[in-house]
C-alpha cells in the first residue's frame, strides 16, 4: 500500500480504476451498503473496490468479491459487464481539501444470494435490498449507484459526495 501522501498525489493527478458489484437477488432487488468511507460517505452504494497495480481483472474481481461480499470463489466470468462508468467526487479518501477523486469503474452485474448479517463491514455499516424503482426514488442512494439502474442516464457530470441530509437506517 502507498503512504497516504503519495496516494493523495496519485488521486490528484490521475483517475483510479475500480470494479463495482451490482448484486441482484431472486426477488429482483439490488444489494446496497451504507458507506462509512469517503468518497460517497453517508450514501447507499453498491459494493466495489479499486483495482491494484499489476493486479489482473480476474484477480481484482475475486479479491473485491471476497472483501466486499465475503464470497471467496466468485469469478468474473460468472458476472455480466454492464458498462464502463465515470465517477467523479469533490472529495477523497482522506478528506484532504482541494483534491477530487475520479474513478473509471467497470460495473458488473451478478445474480447471487448473500446474507446481509454476514457481509463485511469495512466499507459499509449496514446493508439492505432495494428494487431499481426504490433506488431511483431514494435521494440517499448515490447518483453513481442510481446510474447502474438506468444505464447511466441519471448520472450527473460531477456527482456530489457530501452526505445526504437523511438516511434510511
Amino acid at each position: 500500500m502507498l503512504p497516504i501522501e503519495l496516494f493523495l498525489q496519485t488521486i490528484n493527478a490521475t483517475p483510479l480504476v475500480a470494479i463495482d458489484l451490482i448484486v441482484r437477488n431472486d426477488e429482483g432487488s439490488y444489494l446496497l451498503g451504507h458507506r462509512i468511507n469517503r468518497p460517497a460517505q453517508g450514501f447507499w452504494f453498491v459494493p466495489g473496490g479499486r483495482i491494484r497495480k499489476n493486479e489482473s481483472l480476474d484477480d481484482a474481481f475475486r479479491r473485491i468479491a471476497r472483501d466486499e461480499l465475503g464470497i471467496p470463489d466468485m469469478e468474473r466470468v460468472d458476472a455480466d459487464l454492464v458498462g464502463v462508468y465515470e465517477h467523479m467526487y469533490e472529495d477523497n479518501v482522506s478528506g484532504e481539501a482541494g483534491i477530487s477523486t475520479h474513478y473509471i469503474v467497470l460495473g458488473y452485474k451478478l445474480h447471487r444470494a448473500v446474507n446481509l448479517e454476514t457481509l463485511p463491514t469495512a466499507q459499509h455499516t449496514i446493508y439492505r435490498w432495494a428494487t431499481a424503482a426504490e433506488i431511483m426514488a431514494d435521494s440517499t442512494v448515490h447518483a453513481n449507484t442510481q446510474a447502474y439502474m438506468d444505464g447511466g442516464r441519471s448520472r450527473p457530470a460531477q456527482a456530489s459526495s457530501t452526505s445526504p441530509s437523511s438516511t434510511n437506517e
